[in-house]
């Protein structure tokens, strides 16, 4: 009786990126939010005299999500150029072209 092989599985078809890649696209983003608080904090503090807490704090707060958001777009628009990339040379190995 002889012994029948399987072919290995074929990896499926993902648009889903890395686990690393998403890692970097999260830690972008929380650096991008770090930086734009600091800015709004520094912004507001630098125009602002007297008592500032508020101000500063609302400057810190209001740049540290708007620069997080950019960076979220950012992310997620180089993260689906990766899954596209990925998804035309598994096309081409596969014999199919463009």
């Amino acid at each position: 009786m002889s012994q029948q092989t399987d072919p290995p599985p074929e990896r499926a078809l993902s648009a889903l990126p890395s686990v690393t890649a998403r890692a970097v696209a999260f830690l972008g983003v929380l650096l991008g939010g770090l930086a734009g608080g600091l800015i709004g904090h520094s912004l507001v503090d630098i125009q602002c005299t007297g008592d500032c807490s508020t101000p500063t704090a609302l400057g810190l707060v209001l740049g540290s999500v708007v620069a997080a958001l950019g960076m979220a777009v950012v992310g997620v628009l180089a993260l689906r150029a990766m899954g596209e990339w990925r998804e035309i040379q598994d096309r081409e190995r596969a014999g199919h072209g463009p």
